[in-house]
């Protein structure tokens, strides 16, 4: 397979390391990243600055842009042909639920879509002590499972790992998007020199109780597979607007 992978953690995480060196091992590997951190960037492309991209090794480039940014760049300028596969990831912390519509690892795989490819948001549930090959595993049985799919369709699937989850373990549950519910606050403070800034944040209150979604699936310790469509139309919302107006 011909892979490209990204992220928005940046070219220096350990995830993209760990993601890249387990793919080398069988698969043709190229991976063109953020050149600092771009968490919750969601899907914005670069198109009012100019981009500066940065090679540092065979097939290994960072971009001063988003992760959007770098899908586009890879697949439009620096791979000769088209990847089987985008991989974004592997991210720390998890991207569960609603919480995907702020992701820029999300976001990567997304514009993977747009473009027709294939690709794999692949996340952990934790920040600290985190095992990178149970999450670079599951990415590499998922690519290689997608490979063999001849649905027709182009794929994207949101995966989080369980933080504690060692590579024996992997179990898989296929399931819906849930949602957490946040304490919404703004802190305003005061700079050295009197100048007020804010920071925008708040913690998450609570989990809305919803079956076989991938926050119950993460909870109960299995790796949680969400396919994720960009047609965000509400068919209900449609249909009553379509009878009102007959």
């Amino acid at each position: 397979m011909r892979v490209l992978i990204t992220n928005d953690d940046g070219i220096n995480s350990e995830g993209i390391k760990s993601l890249a060196e387990i793919f080398r091992e069988k698969h043709d590997v190229w991976v063109v990243a953020p050149d600092k951190e771009q968490s919750a960037c969601s899907h914005k492309l670069t198109l009012h600055e100019p981009l500066r991209l940065t090679e540092h090794d065979t097939q290994v480039y960072s971009l001063d842009g988003t992760p959007t940014d770098c899908v586009y760049m890879a697949v439009h300028h620096l791979m000769p042909e088209k990847p089987d596969v985008i991989l974004s990831g592997i991210n720390r912390g998890p991207n569960l639920g609603d919480d995907i519509s702020y992701s820029g690892t999300v976001a990567a795989a997304l514009e993977a879509r747009v473009l027709k490819i294939n690709s794999i948001a692949i996340s952990v549930t934790g920040f600290e002590n985190i095992r990178w090959d149970t999450s670079s595993l599951v990415a590499l049985e998922m690519a290689e499972k997608l490979e063999k799919v001849n649905s027709g369709e182009v794929l994207l699937l949101n995966v989080n790992v369980p933080l504690d989850m060692t590579p024996d373990e992997i179990k898989y549950k296929y399931c819906k998007l849930g949602k957490r519910n946040y304490k919404q606050f703004i802190v305003e403070r005061k700079d050295p020199r009197g100048k007020t800034y804010y920071w925008i944040g708040g913690d998450a209150m609570g989990v809305e109780k919803i079956d076989n979604c991938d926050i119950e699936a993460t909870d109960g310790g299995f790796v949680s597979v969400t396919p994720i469509s960009i047609d965000s139309t509400d068919y209900k919302a449609l249909e009553k607007l379509e009878n009102y107006l007959k």
